[in-house]
């Protein structure tokens, strides 16, 4: 039995070794100022204990089906003009309210059938095709509802993937980047403990939804200067875009440009994007573009020798030039970029085109001083429920007492070194999971010492009485962890942030109480009833 109990002790000895070292790391010295550091480097904080930022998004995914429509009659244009079909206009009446739908008109009566069946053979079974009632040779084309959801669905993943991928090139550690759960095509962004809070803003902020058009008309003084050239109704298949001049607040002057509604590129068909020193001295931005980019590019451009295209970004005209020659697949943004303002433009491009446009429904940055509150507070929760569970176990339970309070230590050991091993982010409700933690282990050191107490009254030896104290009080222990366990699981897939941290601290203290509670004070037990006399008393 000795040989047994050391190999156990050993184990348990290499246990606690393994975690701490988990939980300090390499300290860079032997200070205790060393060692602090190596320990904050290995258990990192949520949003709510070192603060950071916390934005809600809201995807504007009908862009992204805007944009699937300008490509999909792109493809139906040139399969036309290559099938011999002719055709007087394509183009979506009501692109904000009806963005999977476009009109196609003055389609000949003896080739409604072949157009019919190329729509079907190009873009798939997801488009109807539907003849206008009253006018001959004109056509809606539909988008199926399922296959809209689809597609917002896909922008959405998308979005999310984008914005995860420029946060991450800025150095941002353990960033939170999810779908909310509170709104439809919503994103949650937390960014703990990142102290150049304005860039991350201005990273977000732009959007960078690029996209090359034909110039229609323009540039014009004003909004209304623009409108009056029309009669206040815009040609159909163009829209109406400021200038980079015009700021937020301007009250409408400025430049003006009537550009095309359907772009003939966008940022999905962007390669590669680097900032550069331009010729006169200032920093633009060049971008390369896809082979299938390229190639549309290419076609627009050189059938458009001597009009403007316009490179617009998120809505606005940053530049209008005059086509010199046909360009295949690279181009640049100029404008009054600084340095940063260029590589941040070149980042927010080259980690992924945005498929829809964003907006800011909630913006809040938490303070590190609240955070700091929050971690004293959790701490002082936490020391004060364990002493005064530990001055209990001690006064209720005598030398048993003592049994209990180690195995409690070693399970908050094995929980913070499994929270450093895995680099689990430590929130305000994960302290009030390893508090909860600490009062289930003792709920686990009460079940048992109670089994022996009540078989010591019933005359059993001590020895038989702690061996049947254990095995029995085992079947309760591992119901109860179990049942709270899933729950924790439960809580983890569905639940918010906040709760999955509470979740995460929650089943792996269980866990770790498993193992001090039911092997840990059995090696004690065992330790102390071969040191006891003969014919004494076990102190519980």
């Amino acid at each position: 039995m000795k040989r047994t109990l050391f190999w156990k002790s050993v184990f348990i000895v290499v246990i606690v070794l393994a975690c701490l070292a988990g939980i300090t790391g390499i300290p860079k010295g032997l200070s205790w100022s060393a060692v602090r550091r190596s320990m904050a480097s290995r258990i990192h904080l949520g949003l709510d204990l070192q603060g950071g930022m916390h934005l809600v998004l809201q995807v504007h995914v009908n862009d992204a089906v805007r944009t699937q429509m300008a490509q999909d009659i792109q493809r139906l244009q040139a399969d036309l003009a290559k099938r011999g079909i002719a055709y007087a206009s394509i183009a979506q009446p009501n692109p904000h309210r009806q963005p999977a739908m476009f009109m196609v008109r003055g389609i000949p009566e003896a080739q409604s059938g072949n157009f019919q069946g190329e729509v079907q053979n190009l873009l798939g079974p997801g488009y109807s095709v539907t003849e206008v009632a009253g006018q001959p040779g004109s056509f809606t084309v539909r988008l199926a509802a399922s296959e809209v959801t689809a597609l917002k669905s896909r922008a959405l993943a998308q979005s999310i993937e984008t914005i995860n991928n420029r946060i991450n090139q800025l150095g941002v550690t353990e960033p939170t980047i999810r779908p909310n759960g509170l709104g439809a095509y919503q994103i949650l962004v937390e960014l703990p403990g990142y102290s150049d809070l304005g860039r991350v803003k201005q990273v977000m902020q732009e959007t960078a939804m690029l996209e090359i058009t034909g110039v229609k008309g323009g540039p014009y003084n004003s909004q209304a200067d623009a409108l009056s050239q029309f009669n206040g109704i815009l040609p159909e298949g163009e829209t109406l875009l400021p200038g980079k001049s015009i700021g937020a607040n301007s009250n409408g002057a400025g430049q003006w440009y009537l550009v095309s509604s359907l772009p003939v590129v966008t940022g999905s068909d962007l390669r590669d994007a680097q900032p550069n020193m331009s010729s006169t001295g200032g920093w633009e931005v060049d971008f390369t573009l896809t082979r299938d980019g390229g190639q549309r590019f290419a076609q627009f451009t050189g059938a458009n020798i001597g009009r403007s295209l316009a490179v617009i970004l998120d809505g606005r005209v940053q530049e209008a030039a005059v086509i010199q020659a046909r360009i295949s697949d690279q181009g640049r943004i100029t404008g009054n970029f600084s340095r940063q303002s260029a590589s941040d433009l070149a980042l927010v491009l080259r980690s992924g085109a945005l498929p829809a446009s964003i907006s800011y429904l909630e913006e809040e940055v938490v303070g590190p001083s609240l955070g700091a509150d929050s971690i004293h507070s959790g701490i002082l929760a936490a020391l004060v429920g364990f002493v005064a569970v530990a001055g209990f176990m001690l006064v209720y339970y005598k030398g048993a007492g003592i049994n209990a309070v180690l195995a409690l230590v070693l399970n908050l050991i094995i929980l913070m070194a499994y929270m450093a091993w895995v680099d689990a982010t430590l929130t305000l409700p994960g302290i009030a999971g390893i508090i909860l933690t600490i009062g289930m282990a003792v709920d686990s050191n009460v079940l048992i010492f109670e089994r022996i107490r009540e078989e010591r009254r019933n005359d059993k030896p001590i020895a038989s009485a702690v061996d049947i104290g254990f095995s029995r009080a085992f079947r309760t222990i591992l119901d109860t962890h179990v049942t709270t366990v899933v729950s924790a699981v439960f809580l983890y897939l569905f639940g918010t942030s906040e709760i999955k941290g509470f979740a995460i601290t929650l089943t792996a203290g269980l866990i770790a109480n498993l193992f001090t509670a039911v092997f840990v004070s059995r090696v004690i037990f065992d330790y102390e009833l071969l040191r006891l006399p003969r014919g004494a008393e076990l102190s519980i």
